[in-house]
Parts: structure tokens; sequence; C-alpha cells
């Protein structure tokens, strides 16, 4: 069984709740665990849920967004169980977060434009989550950030990556970047008082983090 945990996303500067980013999970052995392989999820079980959940929740946020890969990004299988989703839950958006990894190495970036362009006449935009980390460098994301409708800059991936210093100038250096294309920032990983008053010094307001709230999970019955 799988189920979405939800963590919110804030706006600080009026303290509102802005949306629910949905962490999926799977129950095994009576624990919610991540699960082995996201990719083996069936598409429509993700698209049920999504919808199931959203229902829910949509007199409370503008929006929710969830996780797919450049692959799952560009399927149209995928594409049209998403679209049917959006339609359902309307006027509530949905953000698709992409992510990178090793199995999307054959995607273009042309494939990610024309996809955006199929998802924005749908209301349906685009996140690229963990910039400054791993793979998603600046010159590596710069032919589809102005496509983009926001970035998610994840201090947690830096402190895997024990780069906790670095993350001051580089989150300066993606507000620049958002900024410049007219890009909502979403700083992620905030965790205690200190993060907190830098993202003030910063004027970064869209935020998320166990400072504001951990994951929960979202109930559903199993006949919703």
């Amino acid at each position: 069984m799988y189920r979405y945990f939800l963590q919110p996303q804030l706006d600080v500067s009026n303290n509102s709740l802005i949306g629910y980013e949905l962490l999926i999970r799977q129950k095994v052995a009576d624990k919610w665990v991540l699960p082995h392989n996201f990719a083996s999820i069936p598409i429509d079980v993700q698209a049920d849920l999504i919808r199931r959940t959203a229902q829910k929740l949509m007199l409370k946020i503008g929006s929710v967004s969830f996780n797919t890969n450049r692959s799952q990004f560009i399927d149209n299988t995928i594409a049209q169980a998403i679209l049917s989703a959006q339609q359902q839950i309307y006027p509530l958006n949905l953000v698709l977060e992409v992510t990178e990894e090793a199995t999307d190495d054959a995607i273009t970036d042309q494939q990610i434009i024309d996809q955006v362009h199929f998802f924005d006449q749908h209301g349906i935009q685009l996140s690229l989550d963990d910039v400054g980390t791993g793979i998603n460098t600046y010159d590596h994301l710069k032919p589809v950030l102005p496509y983009a409708s926001e970035i998610k800059f994840a201090m947690q991936n830096f402190r895997q990556e024990k780069r906790e210093a670095e993350i001051p100038a580089n989150l300066k250096f993606w507000k620049q970047v958002a900024d410049q294309h007219h890009l909502r920032l979403i700083l992620e990983g905030v965790e205690n008082q200190e993060e907190h008053d830098m993202a003030n010094g910063l004027q970064i307001d869209l935020r998320q983090g166990w400072f504001y709230g951990k994951p929960h999970l979202f109930k559903l019955e199993p006949t919703d």
C-alpha cells in the first residue's frame, strides 16, 4: 500500500501555507518506508493517489508538488495520467519537481522543453529540484531555466555532500538566478533558527523544512 506524506511549504512573509510537497511512502510490515524503486510504482496508482489526496486538500492550499525524474516527465502515458489528475482537482495546481537520475542521460533538454509546453497548456508547472548539487549545476540547467516556474534549493543535499560551508554563497547565487528568470525559489531543509535567520537575510520567503513542519502521513480510507 502506498500513501503520501505531506510536508508544508510556507510563505514566511505573511506566515501562510502555500502548498504541500507530496512524498510517497510504502507500507511494509506496518512501517512506512521509502520505496526501493520509485519508477516501479504504477503511474495509475500514483495518479489516483494524487487525485484522492489533493481533493481533500483543495480548500486549504493553492498547489501540491511531487517528484518525477526526467524520463517520467516526458513519458506520454504518465503525462496523460497527470493531466487527468489535474483536471479532477482543478483549481488546485500540480507542480512537477523534476529530479535527475543516472538513467536520464539520454533525455535531451529539448524533450523537456517540449513537454513543458504541453503541461503549460493545462496549468501544470515545472520545478527544477536540487539545484546546485549533484549534476544540477547552473550550466547543466541553463537551457531549461526559461521554461521553469520554480527552482528548489535543498540544503540537506549540501549536508550529505559535506558542503555545509558552501550553502550561503550558493544560495545567494541561486536567488539571483531565480530573480533573473522570474522564478519562485523554495528553500528546502530549513532545520533551525540560524538557517531561518539566514533565509530572512537573503529575503527568501518560500521555505520548507523540519523547522516549519515534518512530513506527516495524510490518511485516506482504502475505498476513498
